[in-house]
């Protein structure tokens, strides 16, 4: 392995064919960034040209790479991966590494000896990067791997002080632009259903909600905020206690569109007509939001554009370990529809 045949071209002859050094050619059959697009065209014309073919095999060997990353859903509750965030997270993650020749791998891990044996397999070199999601507060696998400096991107954080590179979107402005528009529709008793509050996105929403409701001088009241876990049957259930507790709501924030679809079903039920008695808008804009009856108002996470910078900054950390963390947070946009 690694010998070539006579006559076969090399890197290097592909390198002066194209007037560019050795190290870019290598970028380009990799696929890693920093290449100027013309320059890579022109790479691509000497490699075509020549009739260069990479020793796959021996270039992964010498570079000790394995040529996959692996998404680790740290998730206690494995039902949240029946949930469309999960679906739509890897959707975009694979078609952000479809062109790169890498494979996405999936590794579940919810306890500290499973922590430790995916330390010991990442660190034996088995994956060149490592993406996690759902990472709740007080989680050390993110510590572990930035001490065992293993590429490593986050969706999300685990609060305001992380330092490990993350992509998250402004979880705060979004939640706060979903209230100010309930105020303008004339709403004043504004109850918000939140996401697990271990989870620095559920807090982030939270406070977007008061901070809201104290811009236009009303008062955060701790009885019209009840806590659910992103499913639709916790939302159902928490849109009921809070109808019981403050029949007067006339808007509602849920942290996540399947979680504003039980609460649509549990005003359906209460007798509560949506929009003209309680307004009601999510947070996601999944495909269910265009779905539900009335259709809804939501606050869009731009998912797709999440996993492509989460998988841009592992591959570049992958190709040149940084010393600094990044960190990434995209903007949130409200959709309005029937719900509000």
């Amino acid at each position: 392995m690694g010998m070539r045949r006579p006559g076969t071209p090399t890197l290097e002859e592909v390198a002066a064919h194209a007037g560019v050094g050795r190290g870019t050619v290598s970028r380009v059959i990799n696929n890693a960034a920093g290449v100027k697009d013309s320059t890579r065209r022109i790479v691509q014309q000497s490699i075509e040209a020549l009739g260069y073919v990479p020793n796959l095999a021996a270039r992964s060997l010498a570079a000790r790479r394995t040529d996959a990353v692996t998404l680790v859903l740290t998730e206690p509750d494995w039902r949240q991966f029946a949930e469309p965030f999960f679906s739509e997270i890897v959707r975009s993650l694979g078609d952000a590494l479809a062109d790169t020749g890498m494979q996405l791998m999936l590794t579940l891990v919810h306890s500290d000896t499973e922590r430790k044996r995916f330390l010991e397999y990442a660190r034996g070199g088995r994956v060149d990067g490592v993406l996690l999601m759902s990472v709740h507060a007080g989680d050390r696998l993110p510590d572990m791997l930035a001490e065992a400096r293993l590429p490593t991107v986050m969706l999300g954080r685990r609060s305001g002080d992380e330092y490990v590179s993350y992509v998250d979107a402004d979880n705060v402005g979004g939640a706060r632009s979903a209230v100010s528009h309930l105020l303008s529709r004339g709403r004043r008793t504004i109850a918000t259903i939140t996401g697990p509050l271990d989870l620095y996105a559920a807090q982030c929403r939270l406070r977007g909600y008061q901070d809201a409701l104290t811009s236009a001088g009303l008062s955060s009241v701790e009885s019209l905020v009840a806590e659910s876990d992103f499913t639709e049957d916790s939302g159902r259930r928490a849109m009921a206690e809070l109808l019981e507790r403050h029949p007067e709501i006339d808007g509602v924030l849920a942290a996540s569109d399947t979680t504003a679809a039980g609460a649509l079903q549990a005003l359906r039920a209460a007798g509560r007509r949506v929009p003209e008695d309680v307004s009601v808008i999510g947070f996601d804009d999944f495909a269910l939001a265009q779905h539900t009856e009335p259709r809804l108002t939501t606050v869009r996470q731009p998912l797709e554009e999440m996993g492509r910078a989460m998988i841009r900054l592992l591959l570049e950390d992958m190709e040149e370990p940084s010393m600094a963390y990044r960190h990434v947070i995209l903007r949130t946009q409200l959709v309005t529809r029937d719900s509000a």
